[in-house]
């Protein structure tokens, strides 16, 4: 009966990669061979044939019979780093299956370790550069103010805020402004239309700034005609509050006209909202308010 300690030698034999990679050159100059030609015929490098015969790799097993096959000796030959004598050969067999399958698990393991180590970077770099995104993000959001606008123009980010309420507050507004100036034909009525170019949230849905280009025009009917009286065009800044549950318009400004406006349009606006508003007249926006302001003018006249 074998005790522990007479197989534990055993178990922790290992291949010598240094005596194989002796042997493989012993074998290869025998043959009269350089590391190039046998690299040749085994379909690898020169430098793989280096690093076999320094002993710092082994042969892939893929590779080890055809190895054997170039220098006419066995795998068992190879394994064992030297050739078998015939009477140890049943026992050198067994030893070295014990040292190649050792081998191939630590080589296995090896290579799991690696797979492992990169995943990990991969998901660390992953991770890395999610935070730093979202940083990025919400520092962006913070620095730059919601955008809202009409006729399909992006705006960024959607916040809780009933919109339609905050507009028809301002439009509530410039209609009762309008219509309590005085009159020059009877029946006047004012109407208005207005792009949205930056709606900002000050405090959390009471407090709004909203900035916009309006138009308006004063109509009346004359023998059964719509006629125009007048009309206005320019940017408004609105300030909207809501109070006891519905928004109302509490102050709102428009730069003044000569020498003031330019001054007026920097203290108002944000630089990107007057880029924008300098294409009012080229883009299109004036000639879809002036058809809104029309259409909301036939409407209420039934014409």
């Amino acid at each position: 009966i074998l005790k522990e300690s007479d197989t534990e030698p055993a178990r922790r034999m290992n291949m010598n990669q240094e005596k194989i990679g002796k042997f493989i050159v012993k074998c290869r100059k025998e043959k009269k061979m350089t590391q190039e030609e046998l690299a040749c015929k085994l379909g690898v490098t020169n430098k793989s044939i280096s690093r076999w015969e320094n002993g710092k790799t082994m042969p892939d097993i893929s590779l080890m019979k055809l190895l054997c096959r170039e220098l006419e000796i066995s795998v068992n030959d190879l394994i064992n780093g030297e050739k078998i004598d015939k009477d140890e050969y049943s026992f050198k067999v067994e030893e070295n299956i014990l040292n190649t399958i050792d081998y191939s698990d630590k080589k296995i393991k090896n290579n799991n370790r690696k797979i492992k180590i990169f995943l990990t970077f991969i998901c660390l770099f992953l991770l890395v550069f999610v935070t730093l995104f979202i940083i990025d993000v919400r520092r962006m959001n913070q620095n730059k103010p919601v955008f809202f606008s009409t006729w399909g123009y992006d705006y960024t980010p959607a916040i809780k805020i009933n919109e339609s309420d905050i507009y028809l507050a301002i439009n509530n507004y410039l209609v009762k402004m309008g219509d309590s100036e005085e009159k020059h034909h009877d029946g006047e009525k004012t109407f208005v239309s207005m792009r949205v170019y930056l709606l900002e949230e000050k405090e959390r849905d009471l407090l709004y700034y909203v900035s916009s280009w309006v138009l308006g025009g004063t109509y009346y009917l004359e023998n059964d005609m719509l006629k125009k009286d007048s009309g206005y065009s320019m940017p408004y800044k609105f300030k909207v509050e809501k109070v006891n549950g519905e928004f109302i318009v509490t102050d709102s400004r428009y730069p003044r006209d000569g020498n003031y406006y330019v001054e007026d349009m920097k203290n108002m606006f944000s630089k990107y909202v007057r880029n924008d508003m300098e294409e009012i007249h080229i883009d299109g926006t004036i000639d879809m308010l002036e058809m809104e302001v029309s259409e909301k003018a036939k409407l209420y006249f039934h014409k």
